[in-house]
């Protein structure tokens, strides 16, 4: 009893000596070097020093998180990315994604003018239309295109009763006999003008630079007279207009219209093309014809 009372005596007191120990004052003092004189004195406990100690290096913990996690900084701590690298990826995704839905909505469309010019089935997003109802899809489905043969005679049989026939309507009558300075030309193409018209050179029309598959329209009401391929010229249209009135449109890639059909003004008749020896590059040669001679179209038409 008396060893164990001993030891317990011992540690009390060492707890004791310890806690003074904390609670024991120092001076910190700073003085001149040269006159010994006192600049600074600062009473100091080791309790205090282990406080102020521990209180800076929690507020230098903290400082330096919210350094991390709030400012840019953190940019240059390895593992650490762009905060606005996110956003500007998905501000490219999106701009992506509607770029390439634009350049297929494009293409759909180029690819539909190419079916309605042509007669062909029109696509929506790429896949034929069909209604959302299915009785409605149903009916939709049950729709043929297929021409008759009552149809097909009747088309014909009016076909050639009105083939070479310029009359108008019957109220208006005939237009052969409109001066040429009541022509209100339509403008078959825009575009730029590369080759202007030479007699001298015998280049009888102007040569029209435009995009790549543009529809070549109509410059009057007329007659096609002549739809064929020739080797130099290729694809050739011409159409007789009241008046004496001739329009030749050359070097098509197709054709859009046959020989004795009946034309408005602005109504798509061919394609830009590249076709025939005499061709340069994709344009339209375009000549105007009056009373059986060549005149420059430039005077005429605006382009």
């Amino acid at each position: 009893m008396v060893a164990f009372r001993k030891n317990s005596e011992t540690k009390d007191e060492r707890k004791l000596r310890w806690y003074n120990k904390l609670r024991d004052k120092y001076r910190l003092v700073i003085l001149n070097e040269n006159t010994f004189e006192e600049r600074l004195s600062i009473k100091l406990t080791r309790l205090n020093v282990f406080v102020i100690t521990g209180f800076l290096a929690i507020i230098l913990i903290f400082l330096t998180t919210y350094l991390i996690a709030f400012t840019p900084l953190r940019e240059y701590i390895p593992g650490y990315s762009n905060p606005s690298l996110e956003k500007n990826l998905y501000e490219l995704m999106l701009k992506t994604d509607s770029i390439e839905s634009a350049l297929k909505s494009r293409d759909l469309y180029i690819a539909n003018i190419k079916s309605l010019l042509s007669g062909e089935e029109v696509s929506f997003l790429g896949q034929p239309y069909l209604p959302a109802d299915s009785a409605a899809r149903e009916a939709y489905l049950a729709i043929s295109n297929t021409k008759s043969r009552d149809d097909s005679l009747l088309r014909r049989e009016y076909e050639k009763e009105n083939l070479y026939n310029l009359k108008i309507d019957e109220k208006s009558g005939s237009k052969q006999d409109i001066p040429l300075s009541k022509f209100n030309f339509f403008t078959p193409v825009k575009g730029v003008i590369t080759s202007h018209f030479d007699a001298s050179k015998r280049h009888y029309g102007i040569d029209i630079a435009t995009g790549q598959n543009e529809a070549i329209k109509a410059a009057y009401d007329g007659m096609v007279f002549f739809a064929e391929w020739t080797a130099e010229t290729g694809n050739v249209i011409a159409i007789q207009h009241p008046g004496s009135v001739i329009t030749v449109y050359k070097h098509n890639s197709v054709l859009l219209r046959k020989q004795g059909a009946f034309v408005r003004a602005g109504e798509s008749i061919a394609i830009i093309g590249n076709t025939g020896t005499f061709t340069t590059g994709p344009h339209l040669h375009f000549e105007l014809w009056i009373n059986s001679a060549p005149v420059d179209p430039e005077k005429y038409l605006t382009f």
